[in-house]
């Protein structure tokens, strides 16, 4: 894991040793073991490593033979040890044990084409000198992030925003189509950012850079390929995923330091932890969270889950202060606006990591797309029921079955305003996005406290829902109710905020390494056959995994009520003790300053907020809350005082100037 950085520019000649030492500084904190330089005529790279593999010999920028391909990459390539054996027996010859020289050598063997040979978490860029054209490429699900500017023709690129805007030539302003985006579908949608003129490179999509431009193209998309229900047995389903399940632990497992889990309380972490605990490392050490607000709070489960597994268990304790304190700098990381203060408990437990002296760890996150685990898809299923018979007094009740906490079970039936909350276009089943649209109407009202300007500047839900629509597969319209669904959750939801707000951007902000085995791109694909009866039966979710799991991890786990993973957030922001930024950007004075939102409008929800100190207040109000302020945020750090990051080199710093005659290892 580290951070990379790259400027290119075919028009004129630069400094690019002093800008790559900025944009290095500015994520220093993704790679704090080493960093190393490549400065070329056209081209000039720059890493910042943290060191997993090949302790003493994986340096950045790494080089082929005759030094005229060279490297710089963000991930791990977990089959390096197959695909390494492969190159020699080609007559490929190695000065590292580092998984980054083997992508050099399967770029001299397979140009672009190399990324279907790997498996793994990655953003990589080469340059190669021979055809003066650098090659960019993001793994498949889009774990690992990259960010580039245009212009010019000249091109930067890194794995933080933060990094780009190192460079003094880059404007900083806020998208306004993004800001609508996330306050619809609580994301960017790609390949757009919080940032005008900043784009990131979508997942599973390569880019080569030349005299010609800036070409993108994809080279794997998610598909689902459905079975049908009698395809084979639910048993041999069964076998070959949980086979396939424990090769994907087993090679996230590779590190030449420990390898730690996150323990949730869930099924999903719980299962990971037990097949690593039961078939690679009985000493296995695991984290989680745990909340002094009890109705967020998981601690039963995990303490249940150690009784099975026994290991060597560290827990974080989260209270509202803790989250208001940390909450700027969980803005800064994340370098998005965001409804949720979900991410803030997460990086606290990262720092737990770092303190507890490891680099890497495994977390169960992907299961609940690629398994159908989410509640989204439970609700779709009912309002499609109920559709058949909109008038059924009946039917919507059976949406209490996945919300308890807000339907009446003492009434024998759900009020009329949740009726009519879930009936919002219930008959338009025949939609491609049927499944998110209660969630998109929901979200889009954030938008009444955007300011006139910024309404005048935004997209209405309509024309949002287009844009996705046009982004969608020609294959998507064949596909299961199901199947659309997820889709939908895959490539909105799981890389722009779950890998990245609440994965990658958390995690890396104190120097750690997630690695997702529910991810592996051969998992996923097996996923997306699979009969949707054995993803999500009648209610019962991830119906697989919990086959798999019988025997292994403890029935209350298996069998608990689906709990989203969620943090506190008014009472952070509103309590006793609120932090001291609040007032200040939440003033009318903060909030003109910005431009982005009403300030009356604010004002009347910050004085509901204060009065109830959280109790009364509603899920959307405190989404708007934590919208706004993050926004907010967003704005004073990266707008209005962004820091310079200048200085001298950093240290450790091996610069590597371009060859002028070949030197073999």
């Amino acid at each position: 894991m580290c951070g990379i950085a790259g400027i290119v520019n075919f028009n004129a000649k630069e400094n690019q040793e002093v800008i790559l030492n900025r944009m290095l500084r500015a994520m220093s904190h993704r790679g704090p073991d080493a960093t190393g330089l490549y400065l070329g005529d056209a081209c000039g790279l720059g890493h910042a490593r943290l060191s997993i593999i090949d302790l003493s010999g994986g340096h950045q920028p790494m080089h082929n033979e005759t030094r005229d391909v060279w490297i710089i990459f963000n991930g791990e390539i977990f089959n390096y040890p197959e695909l390494r054996e492969g190159l020699i027996r080609r007559g490929h010859r190695f000065y590292s044990q580092s998984d980054t020289e083997v992508i050099v050598h399967l770029y001299e063997e397979h140009g672009p084409e190399l990324f279907h040979h790997l498996n793994g978490q990655f953003a990589i860029a080469i340059w190669d000198q021979r055809r003066n054209q650098l090659l960019l490429g993001r793994d498949r699900v889009g774990i690992r992030p990259l960010f580039y500017h245009l212009a010019e023709g000249r091109l930067h690129f890194a794995s933080e925003i933060k990094a780009l805007f190192s460079d003094e030539r880059i404007p900083r302003r806020l998208n306004t189509r993004t800001l609508s985006d996330v306050f619809t579908c609580w994301t960017p949608v790609d390949p757009l950012t919080a940032f005008d003129g900043v784009y990131q490179l979508p997942p599973g999509h390569l880019a080569v850079f030349d005299t010609g431009g800036l070409h993108i193209r994809r080279f794997w998309q998610l598909a689902f390929h459905e079975a049908e229900p009698d395809a084979r047995s639910v048993e041999e389903w069964e076998e070959q995923m949980a086979a396939l399940l424990l090769d994907a632990s087993r090679i996230r497992l590779r590190a030449d330091v420990p390898v730690g889990a996150y323990l949730s309380g869930g099924i999903d972490s719980t299962y990971l932890s037990t097949l690593v605990h039961n078939n690679f490392n009985n000493r296995l050490n695991t984290f989680s969270v745990q909340f002094s607000d009890k109705r967020f709070d998981e601690t039963y489960f995990q303490q249940t889950a150690l009784m099975a597994i026994q290991t060597q268990h560290r827990a974080i304790q989260c209270s509202y202060d803790d989250i208001g304190r940390i909450f700027p700098k969980v803005v800064w990381h994340a370098e998005v606006p965001m409804i949720r203060t979900a991410p803030a408990p997460l990086m606290m437990l990262s720092g737990l990591v770092r303190r507890s002296d490891f680099k890497v760890v495994l977390t169960g996150e992907g299961a609940d797309e690629i398994f159908g685990g989410y509640d989204i898809f439970k609700e779709a299923m009912i309002r499609r029921f109920w559709a058949r018979h909109p008038e059924s007094n009946l039917r919507p009740f059976l949406l209490g079955k996945i919300y308890p906490d807000i339907f009446d079970q003492a009434s024998g039936r759900p009020s009329a305003f949740l009726i009519g909350f879930f009936k919002k276009n219930l008959e338009q089943v025949d939609s491609p996005v049927y499944s998110h649209m209660v969630r998109w109407l929901n979200t889009s009202q954030l938008k009444g406290f955007f300011s006139a300007e910024m309404q005048f500047q935004t997209d209405d839900l309509e024309s949002f829902t287009r844009r996705i629509v046009d982004q969608l597969p020609a294959a998507f319209h064949q596909w299961s109710p199901l199947a659309k669904a997820q889709y939908l959750e895959n490539t909105l939801f799981l890389s722009n905020y779950l890998l990245s707000t609440q994965g990658d951007r958390m995690a890396m902000a104190n120097s750690i390494e997630g690695r997702y085995p529910f991810l592996d791109y051969r998992v996923v694909e097996l996923a997306a056959q699979l009969p949707a009866k054995l993803r999500l039966n009648g209610l019962t979710e991830k119906y697989l995994l919990k086959r798999m799991a019988r025997g292994q991890v403890p029935s209350q786990v298996i069998n608990r009520p689906k709990q989203p993973y969620r943090a506190p957030i008014s009472r952070c922001f509103m309590g006793e003790n609120p932090p001291d930024y609040v007032d200040e950007l939440l003033s009318d004075a903060g909030l003109n300053s910005a431009g982005c939102f009403d300030p009356a409008k604010v004002r009347r929800l910050v004085t509901k907020c204060r009065q109830q100190e959280g109790r009364l207040v509603s899920e959307r109000e405190n989404m708007a809350l934590v919208a706004i302020l993050s926004t907010q945020l967003l704005h004073r750090q990266f707008i209005q005082a962004f820091p310079s990051f200048s200085g001298e080199p950093m240290a450790h710093t091996v610069v590597e100037r371009q060859a002028v005659t070949p030197h073999d290892h």
